[in-house]
């Protein structure tokens, strides 16, 4: 099993187009956090007729600076990967601007398979966007075509049920999201985020072997992007048996487990690491290696089974 080695060494600076290939430019967004590292990065594919993937939060400086980016090109498409507020409510403006159409798989939790709910304080800085409602609805395997590029569309759900990754396959690239981030894990939060789909996603990218570069939403691009993914695999899995365990041991509830599996984190990622903890519950729960006492939630007792 491949080691998982985060890389956190990127420096960027907000609003500054960077050309990470001959077809992409990259800029990121000034919103730095603890779900979105330096920001979110938006990318432009092509030159002359251009494609923008993820526009980002709802920011006035970030608007400014894609369109002072493609000065003198047309934007003739606006991809979202998923429906994050830190992904997708510019998308609005930037049309306004624009007139391009947009592209996605579909509204916020049109992909949704988990069953388990949240409950009390406890909800990510990203909530989704419930009012992106794409032009084109794009399913796995479709080309979005653009000047001199396509695009091949990925279904990926699993942190966002209706997260889907795009393939520049000329360069190789996969724009991949907050799918797999070469800086952190991506938080997997009920009721839109499901493990069991998160695990059916990598393996489908791991399969993808003709991919060389990852671009996520976060952070740097991740090349040898096959070996990450395996390794993303084998740390949740680990995660996953460490969770069972502790509640084979007679934690009973999220946060016990929380304190637990996540004890050399810093407290204020407890909430977070809680929603992913409830979706490892939750796919526990459907391969009958544990048990709910009332609704998959936050506040609910669970025992293993046997």
């Amino acid at each position: 099993m491949s080691e998982l080695s985060f890389d956190r060494d990127f420096d960027v600076k907000p609003g500054i187009p960077v050309r990470v290939s001959e077809q992409v430019r990259r800029v990121t967004c000034n919103n730095p956090g603890p779900f979105t590292f330096k920001g979110t990065n938006s990318y432009i594919v092509g030159t002359g007729k251009v494609a923008i993937i993820d526009p980002g939060p709802e920011d006035e400086d970030q608007l400014a600076a894609l369109l002072d980016a493609v000065r003198g090109e047309t934007v003739t498409h606006i991809i979202i990967t998923h429906t994050h507020r830190d992904h997708s409510p510019l998308t609005r403006r930037l049309q306004q601007a624009t007139g391009a159409r947009t592209y996605g798989y579909g509204p916020h939790g049109s992909g949704r398979t988990a069953k388990a709910i949240t409950s009390g304080d406890i909800t990510l800085d990203a909530a989704g966007d419930h009012e992106f409602n794409p032009d084109v609805m794009v399913a796995h395997g479709d080309v979005i075509e653009g000047s001199g590029w396509s695009l091949e569309s990925v279904f990926t759900p699993g942190h966002c049920s209706n997260h889907m990754a795009f393939a520049l396959n000329d360069e190789q690239t996969l724009f991949c999201g907050d799918h797999v981030m070469a800086w952190s894990t991506s938080v997997i939060a009920p009721p839109d985020g499901h493990m069991a789909d998160y695990f059916s996603s990598l393996r489908t990218l791991m399969a993808r072997e003709q991919d060389r570069l990852y671009l996520p939403g976060h952070g740097p691009a991740k090349h040898n992007p096959q070996r990450f993914a395996r390794a993303f695999l084998g740390h949740r899995q680990m995660r996953e048996k460490a969770v069972l365990q502790h509640i084979a041991s007679g934690e009973r509830t999220i946060m016990g487990v929380v304190k637990k599996v996540y004890a050399g984190i810093d407290k204020k990622l407890h909430a977070a690491a809680a929603l992913s903890t409830l979706a490892h519950v939750e796919h526990l729960i459907e391969q009958n290696l544990v048990r709910a006492h009332g609704d998959l939630s936050l506040d609910t007792d669970y025992e293993a089974v046997g």
